[in-house]
């Protein structure tokens, strides 16, 4: 059958495309990829090509699907799988195999990626539980779980130790303190979400250095809300004080249990443990983009007061399994990552224009034709289309959030692209 897809040629060649798949095997399902959330990580693969570690050197004769943030359905089922999956089934696409060779869904392979309308999931995916059935109300919630998984894994990476008998307690201290530094981003907000809905901390500080991003982050996960679920919730602009360090210890009352560094910049680095309280953890989430970035910690405090570190990335499928729970369970709202939504078409544009990062989560309906646009735009747009002004006062009526009610009128009445005839 027919698809399209974002495919990638080169470093920075990917071209939207439509070409055959073959037939599925027994040991294979064929799915509808109904909603991808377009990542950072995707931009570098993109960006470097074969250089990257996960891209095949190959990919100028045989081309690869890009997009790793995928949510869809269930078209077609091997024989030899028919007793555990189901057509009609929806899936979430856990994208890290943990392979020897490092690839991985949307980054090496030819005909499973999150931007495409229709795709093969492999007999790999399948024998390494990555495929997770997903009962959640929305797609775009599925795309979000890998994001939400990387999160949840990194809260479950800190760690406490009582030094009375040296019992060590994984995951962040509950009804502890913690600290977001740089996190106005789309990986801080989902921070928060979690840190509210998952891991039941009593205040939350997230620090940036710019007005406009803390602004957008409050619009989105609102202080009244934070409340409403029993934490305290402070946004602090940085960029402008005289010691940071001091400040954020006066606003914990003396410092943090837990600290994520979601910017890879070496002075948040040294900040997180000059904030830290005794026993506290520092997660330096972000990804460096250099082999050689170093960082400084006080030594004397890693041996008296006993800070530590430690680094997360990426997530295994239990993480997938546990996020879908949350979602399910509505513990957290994925809708407070989403900036924009778009069709397949306009993945080149969006994946570009990630080089100076605009709002937070895109969300690509692969089946649809619509250009990139930001929810903050639909009042405007609505004045001539009534697309988007159905879809402004839906948002509207959702506390400013994309929500299944918003998607499902925009899959319902949105243009779509010649190769999304359901079969």
């Amino acid at each position: 059958m027919q698809t399209k897809a974002v495919r990638l040629y080169h470093a920075s060649d990917i071209r939207v495309e439509s070409f055959e798949l073959p037939p599925i095997r027994d040991n294979e399902v064929l799915i509808r990829v109904v909603t991808d959330t377009i990542c950072n990580s995707t931009y570098k693969a993109v960006k470097q090509g074969s250089a990257h570690k996960r891209v095949p050197p190959d990919i100028e004769t045989n081309p690869v699907i890009i997009g790793h943030e995928m949510c869809g359905e269930i078209l077609e089922v091997g024989e030899s799988l028919q007793e555990r999956w189901k057509i009609g089934d929806r899936i979430v696409i856990q994208p890290a195999l943990k392979l020897e060779s490092g690839y991985d869904p949307g980054y090496s392979y030819p005909y499973i990626g999150g931007n495409s309308v229709y795709a093969i999931v492999p007999e790999i995916v399948l024998e390494r539980d990555c495929m997770v059935a997903y009962g959640g109300d929305g797609y775009f919630q599925g795309s979000l779980v890998e994001s939400l998984g990387c999160l949840l894994r990194g809260f479950k990476g800190f760690y406490h130790t009582d030094y009375t008998n040296y019992i060590r307690t994984d995951g962040a201290k509950r009804g502890g303190k913690l600290a977001i530094l740089g996190g106005a981003g789309p990986m801080g907000l989902g921070a928060i979400e979690l840190a509210l809905g998952y891991a039941g901390v009593s205040e939350i500080v997230v620090t940036d250095i710019s007005k406009e991003r803390l602004a957008y982050a409050a619009s989105k996960c609102t202080v009244e809300n934070a409340a409403s679920r029993g934490a305290k919730l402070i946004y602090l602009d940085t960029s402008e004080l005289e010691n940071a360090a001091e400040t954020l210890r006066e606003l914990s009352d003396g410092g943090f249990d837990d600290v994520f560094v979601m910017a890879p910049v070496a002075s948040l680095f040294s900040l997180a443990e000059e904030i830290c309280r005794e026993d506290g953890c520092v997660n330096f989430f972000a990804g460096p983009p250099i082999k050689n970035l170093a960082g400084s910690l006080n030594l004397y405090r890693v041996h008296y007061d006993g800070i530590h570190v430690v680094g997360t990335a990426g997530s295994i499928p239990a993480d997938t399994v546990e996020t879908i729970r949350l979602i399910e369970e509505k513990a957290i709202n994925p809708g407070v990552l989403v900036s924009h939504i778009l069709g397949l078409g306009a993945v080149p544009e969006a994946l570009f224009a990630m080089e100076k990062p605009n709002g937070a989560k895109k969300v690509c309906y692969n089946e649809l034709d619509i250009p990139l646009v930001a929810l903050k735009d639909f009042a405007k747009l609505g004045q001539n289309d009534p697309l988007y002004a159905a879809l402004d006062e839906i948002v509207t009526r959702n506390e400013g959030l994309w929500c299944t009610e918003a998607e499902e009128y925009l899959l319902a009445n949105a243009p779509k692209i010649a190769e999304a005839k359901h079969i």
